[in-house]
Formats: structure tokens, C-alpha cells, sequence
């Protein structure tokens, strides 16, 4: 039976786990609000919602949904995600990496219009129900260890689907309703086959739509540009429309308040058992993706993230998404940078940019009917073409090759195959190459000279007449490196006359079980050739990994000597006397000097 100090201790511990996330840190910001607060926050509020507005509709049209999912999905997302925000430098919303890869992957399970819609609330809900139990159990912290190469490589591949799948809008067609074009290479060779049935008039206004689009651009780089263009082009259409009527275009279907409403997902477990690993991948890529948004940004003012909150916020935000018609919620890079470059100062501004996209979805929703398919679709192609990032490119392909090499595999592979499962191959792969970079323990062995002088020893020099032999080991010994570590000292200890090695262990870092399996083989090896292996500054951790997975009693007590760090080389000097001790009358050339301060 527990005594009462260790109940009180786990009791603490229990209270410590459940309470590292804040429920409500909406609380600090209004103890401290006030007038410039607001008129930060309210400027940068409705400059994020002039973008995410024409955002909303296009991410919509990507991932084959809606227009009013894409625009009521940036509205909950805003503000429900709002109140579990630590901080400001994450914009939640709809965006390019989610969206497509909810299209990408309904496609290859063959889901599309009313049956994706059947389905999308119980995706989104599943996403949100994993990021906040991965928040909780401290998930975003390891999402340090896969590499930003295999974003880079993923919204490269998802740039390429998204300007392939739009091409055909602007060409005026769609696919026929048995066709099955799910990824890159399917849309190509598709809208290759139909591309007899290019509508002129399409994409007549396609081409006048990109030019608007660029001498917006170049006018200046602060206007809001998709929502110019698009109410340019959409006058374009009009008149051109009154004109000749045999110029007519397809337009987007105009939007109702009445179409947002609960979404009550149907749990079947069969469905459920098809989009978990899609909502495992969409959730990866949400924690991905705004970390490393919000970190970027937070480090250029000097701030800090706090991934785990943000990762709850962002969970609680697609679970509201999932109940209420709206969209995968996730980090939007373009709607954050513009948050915080125009001069937000609390999460707040996300609220008010979320009620100002509400009330323009409620008074201009009737006017979307005006807006040709062919404009938005060129529209979202400069979305998709903006996201290839050349310096980011040059860097990941050209840094290490590594690197290379985990992109290359994300990106063909996005190419290839569904883009969920692009996500899974880059991650496995950038692990996997650290793992194979890491697991490569250094050993540096030194010996003693005719002259007695400690010092390191050549591959090419002669080890005859060696009889001890100190051996640094530098570098991780958990369980990737372990069998290269044995057979690398097995090697060393093989040397002719050898009676003593010394191991010396402070810079080895993370033995584990499988390690300390691999060096019970190397003692009980060298003791069958009747050499002693003594091991020097082993730091504690170390030592309580040897104590506690018994090698203490196989490597005997009086051959480990711990670390001292107020004295480096005193851990070594005692293991250089017990060497001394070994080779009995024998006489031993010792030049290493410590001084023990006890």
C-alpha cells in the first residue's frame, strides 16, 4: 500500500499533467485590454478577413466543397479557436495544405460532391478529437523531430495538384462523373483527354483574369488582390454577358445564410475505421504547419509559442468546424504574417476578423452568384503557384543530402499517390534519416607511446605490443547505434596483447536497454579472451542506467569509476591505477596527470 507521501506526490503529478494547458488563457488578455489593444487588433482584423474571405471560397472550391464551408468554416475556426489561443501569431482558417489533401484523399476513396459532404464532419471532427488528446499528451513537442524538408516536399506536390485540378475550370469543362482523378498524374492525363472541349469564352476571361491579377501585383504589393480581381473579373463577365449572350460563363452558386447550420456527424465504425488514418495525416500536417508558422513569427518579435496550446486551440477548433459545416482548420501562413504585420497585439483580432467575415458572408453572399468559376479558378492557381518557394527549395535540395532526399521522396510520392499518405512516407523517411545520421557512434582510441605519452592512435599504426588501450566514446548509444558500437570495440579489443580497455563514457549519450544489451555481449566477449574492460566517466545518468539494468554487477563496481566534474581527468586516473593494478608487477608507461581533490 502506498504511504501517503508518494499518493500526495502523484497526486501533484496527475494534477501537473492535466493542467500544463490553460482552458481559458483568454482570461490574461482581458485583465490586461485596453483602447490601443483594440485599435491593433481591429486594424489587423479586417485586413485578415478582406483575404480570408476570397480565401475561404477558394480553399472551398479546392477541396470540392461549398463555398459556404470554406467562408463559415474561417468564421468558427476564428472564434472558437480564439478562446484557446496562447497567443497571436496563429491565424486559423482554411488553407492550401489542408485543403487539398481533403480533396486528394475523398478522391482516392472515390467520395465527391453530396457523398464527401456526408462525409467531411466526421473527418474534421476526428481531426480536432486527435489534436486535443495530442495536446494533452504533449504530442507537438516531438513534432521537432521531423524535419520541415517534408513540409516543404508536401506543399510542393500540393501546389502541382491544385494547379492541375483547376486547369480544367479555367478551360471551361469538368471531368465526366465515372472519372477517377485523384492525383496529380490521373488530373493531368485526364485534362489532357478533354482538352478538345475547351470553352473559349472560359478561357477568354481565364487569361483576362490573370492579367487583372498581375497588374494589381505590380500596382502594389498591399491591395488586396484576389478580391479585387475577382470583382473585376466578374464585371468583365457581366457586361461582356449583356453584350452577347453567347459569351456566357459558368458562375459560382450565390451563398445563403441558411446553408450554415449544424453539422451532426453519423458515427459508423466502418467509416470511421476509413478516415482515421486521413484525419492522423490532416492532424500531423495542422501541428506541422503552425508551428512552424507561429514559431517563425513569434521569433521575429521576440516571443515565444507555446506548440501544445496552440495545438489544443486548433483542435477545439476543428471540433467546432466538424459540428458546425465548416472546414479543416490550420495555421494559415499568408492570414498570419498579415495579422501580425498589420499590427495585431492580442488573439482578439482573430474574433473580429472572424465577425467581420460573418457579416460579409451575410451581405454579400447574394452577390457571389456573379463571380465566374473560370475567374476563381485562376485565382486559386496564382494561390497554388505562390506556394512553390524557390529559396526554400534551393535550400532543401542543395543543404545536405538528407535533405534532398527526404524532400524528393515527399514530393514524387505526393505526385504519385494520394497526399495523406505522402505525409506518412516523408515523415518515416526524414525519421528514418536522422535515426541512420545519429546511430554512428564516434571512437577515438589512444594509447601510450615508447616515450609513455598518452595520445590517439592511427588506424595505420601498429597495436602489437598494446596492453591498454583507452577508448573515447563520443555520440548516441541508443538502440540505432548499439551494434555498431559492439562490433567497433570488439574490434579494438581484439588487438594482440591487449589485457585492459578503458572506455571512458561522458560524452555518450542516451544508452537504453537495447545498448546495454549490446555492451553485456562486448564484456562477457573480452572476458572469454581475458581482457578486463573498465569504464571511466560515466556520468549519472549513466550510471543509473547501468545500475538499473544490472550491468553494474557484470561489469564489477571496482572497474566503474563515475564522473568528476570538478576534476575532468580524475574518473580516467583512477581507471589508469586499476590498470596498473591488472597488469600486476608488469611496469606501465602512465602520463596523465589529475589531482584529486579529496
Amino acid at each position: 500500500m502506498a504511504d501517503a507521501s508518494t499518493t500526495k506526490n502523484l497526486s501533484s503529478r496527475k494534477r501537473s499533467f492535466m493542467t500544463r494547458l490553460d482552458l481559458f488563457p483568454l482570461r490574461k488578455t482581458a485583465a490586461e485590454y485596453n483602447r490601443e489593444y483594440f485599435i491593433g487588433d481591429t486594424k489587423a482584423a479586417f485586413n485578415v478577413a478582406l483575404l480570408a474571405f476570397p480565401q475561404g471560397m477558394a480553399y472551398a472550391m479546392i477541396a470540392g466543397l461549398p463555398l459556404s464551408y470554406g467562408l463559415f468554416g474561417s468564421v468558427v475556426a476564428s472564434i472558437v479557436g480564439m478562446y484557446f489561443a496562447g497567443s497571436k501569431f496563429i491565424v486559423l482558417g482554411p488553407t492550401n495544405a489542408t485543403s487539398v489533401m481533403v480533396m486528394s484523399s475523398f478522391a482516392a476513396l472515390g467520395f465527391a460532391g453530396s457523398q464527401a459532404i456526408d462525409y467531411i464532419s466526421l473527418l474534421i471532427l476526428l481531426v480536432g478529437i486527435i489534436l486535443v488528446v495530442g495536446a494533452y499528451l504533449g504530442v507537438a513537442t516531438l513534432i521537432q523531430y521531423i524535419s520541415r524538408t517534408v513540409i516543404s516536399g508536401y506543399i510542393t506536390a500540393a501546389a502541382a495538384l491544385i494547379i492541375a485540378n483547376q486547369i480544367k475550370k479555367t478551360l471551361g469543362f469538368e471531368f465526366s462523373p465515372g472519372e477517377k482523378a485523384s492525383t496529380f498524374i490521373d488530373v493531368v492525363t485526364t485534362t489532357i483527354r478533354h482538352i478538345g472541349e475547351t470553352h473559349m469564352p472560359s478561357l477568354g476571361l481565364s487569361v483576362i483574369t490573370l492579367l487583372i491579377f498581375i497588374a494589381i501585383q505590380r500596382v502594389s504589393k498591399k491591395l488586396p488582390a484576389v478580391a479585387i480581381t475577382l470583382v473585376l473579373a466578374s464585371l468583365v463577365a457581366f457586361v461582356a454577358y449583356k453584350v452577347n449572350p453567347s459569351l456566357h460563363v459558368t458562375l459560382m452558386p450565390s451563398l445563403s445564410l441558411s446553408e450554415w447550420g449544424p453539422s451532426i456527424p453519423s458515427f459508423e465504425f466502418e467509416t470511421i475505421k476509413v478516415l482515421l488514418p486521413i484525419a492522423l495525416a490532416i492532424a500531423l500536417l495542422c501541428v506541422l504547419e503552425g508551428n512552424s508558422i507561429g514559431k517563425s513569427l513569434a521569433a521575429r518579435e521576440g516571443g515565444r509559442l507555446d506548440s501544445n496550446q496552440e495545438m489544443l486551440s486548433s483542435g477545439m477548433a476543428n471540433i467546432a468546424c466538424g459540428l458546425f459545416s465548416g472546414m479543416v482548420a490550420s495555421g494559415s501562413l499568408t492570414r498570419s504574417q498579415l495579422n501580425t504585420n498589420s499590427g495585431a497585439r492580442t488573439p482578439l483580432s482573430n474574433l473580429y476578423a472572424g465577425i467581420i467575415v460573418l457579416l460579409g458572408a451575410i451581405l454579400l453572399g447574394p452577390l457571389i452568384g456573379y463571380i465566374p468559376s473560370a475567374s476563381l479558378a485562376v485565382v486559386v492557381v496564382t494561390i497554388g503557384i505562390s506556394l512553390i518557394n524557390r529559396h526554400q527549395l534551393r535550400m532543401v535540395t542543395r543543404t545536405t543530402r538528407s535533405d534532398s532526399i527526404t524532400f524528393y521522396v515527399t514530393f514524387l510520392t505526393g505526385l504519385v499517390f494520394a497526399l495523406d499518405f505522402a505525409i506518412y512516407i516523408g515523415a518515416v523517411c526524414s525519421i528514418a534519416l536522422f535515426i541512420k545520421k545519429v546511430a554512428n557512434p564516434e571512437i577515438v582510441e589512444y594509447a601510450f607511446d615508447d616515450e609513455g605519452k598518452l595520445g590517439k592512435l592511427d588506424e595505420s599504426e601498429e597495436r602489437d605490443d598494446l596492453e591498454v588501450s583507452i577508448v573515447h566514446v563520443e555520440g548516441e548509444l541508443f538502440f540505432g547505434a548499439a551494434e555498431l558500437f559492439r562490433d567497433q570495440m570488439r574490434r579494438v579489443s581484439d588487438a594482440q596483447n591487449l589485457k585492459v580497455v578503458i572506455m571512458k563514457l561522458r560524452n555518450a549519450h542516451n544508452l537504453d536497454a537495447t545498448s546495454c544489451m549490446a555492451l553485456e555481449e562486448l564484456i562477457r566477449y573480452m572476458n572469454e579472451r581475458d581482457r578486463i574492460l573498465l569504464v571511466s566517466e560515466a556520468r549519472p545518468d549513466t550510471m543509473r542506467i547501468l545500475e538499473k539494468s544490472g550491468l553494474i554487477d557484470i561489469i564489477n563496481p571496482i572497474n566503474l569509476f563515475a564522473d568528476e566534474e570538478s576534476n575532468p581527468t580524475l574518473s580516467t586516473a583512477k581507471a589508469l591505477k586499476r590498470a596498473k593494478v591488472i597488469l600486476g608487477d608488469r611496469e606501465a608507461k602512465v602520463s596523465i596527470y589529475a589531482k584529486d581533490k579529496r
